[in-house]
């Protein structure tokens, strides 16, 4: 090969850390695949009430995140073959997809700082809709609708009501808690923690993977111009 002494151990830590990207890659398609196929969070998405359905924010979410991780696996690869090839034109497509990849996940970080409360805040209201109608309304067949989404919300939460006492006309709503409760525990506090959970391990992932990105993107420099100086090119 062309590059030798320091070049070629950066060569070989480039190598090394794409290797790390590419499974970094396979972890996040894998995780966004499990957070996509969760029964905590598919059987609360998936419901619907009179034509209303839950909000579909945290899906839009978990589909970037399939591509991203897809996107890296591929990029990932590049930079593998870039490297050991000492290809200076695969190098330098692999440093544009970093830098492009990169602003992404910026942009996508600032985005969900922004909006990290509003997956949880929309599926609160969801909820406190089918709540409120079904507590409204005495109509038995559209009561017993609204009986088996939050149900569904209980029973995969473990939760029951907005929390506090049930008033004379909510009193239906507690034939359909769990029975091993013994004091309801609000649904409000249930739905913002399971999300924040799933949030907080996304933000990990994020930031392991943008620290990796700034050491391959300058692996990847220091080989390209190593490459270029070197006299067998």
């Amino acid at each position: 090969m062309g590059v030798e002494g320091c070049t070629n151990c950066i060569k070989y830590l480039l190598f090394f850390f794409n290797f790390i990207f590419w499974l970094a890659g396979c972890v996040i398609l894998g995780v966004s695949l499990w957070l996509r196929h969760d029964n905590k969070t598919s059987s609360l998405l998936d419901l619907k009430y009179e034509g209303t359905e839950a909000p579909s924010t945290f899906y839009i979410s978990v589909y970037i995140l399939i591509a991203v991780g897809a996107v890296m696996m591929f990029v990932g690869f590049l930079g593998c073959y870039g490297a050991i090839q000492e290809s200076q034109c695969l190098l330098g497509t692999f440093f544009a997809c970093l830098v492009i990849l990169f602003a992404c996940e910026v942009a996508a970080g600032i985005w969900g700082f922004m909006h990290k409360d509003k997956i949880s805040k929309d599926l609160i209201t969801f909820y406190d809709s089918v709540y409120d109608k079904g507590v409204s309304i005495t109509n038995g067949e559209q009561q017993q609708a609204a009986a088996t989404v939050l149900k569904v919300f209980h029973e995969t939460l473990h939760c029951c009501g907005k929390g506090g006492i049930f008033s004379v006309t909510e009193m239906w709503i507690s034939d359909i808690c769990p029975k091993d409760m013994t004091i309801p525990e609000s649904c409000h506090s249930k739905i913002k923690e399971l999300f924040s959970e799933k949030i907080y391990l996304i933000g990990i992932a994020a930031l392991v993977v943008a620290i990796i990105m700034i050491f391959e993107m300058i692996f990847s420099m220091v080989l390209c111009c190593g490459i270029r100086n070197s006299p067998v090119y």
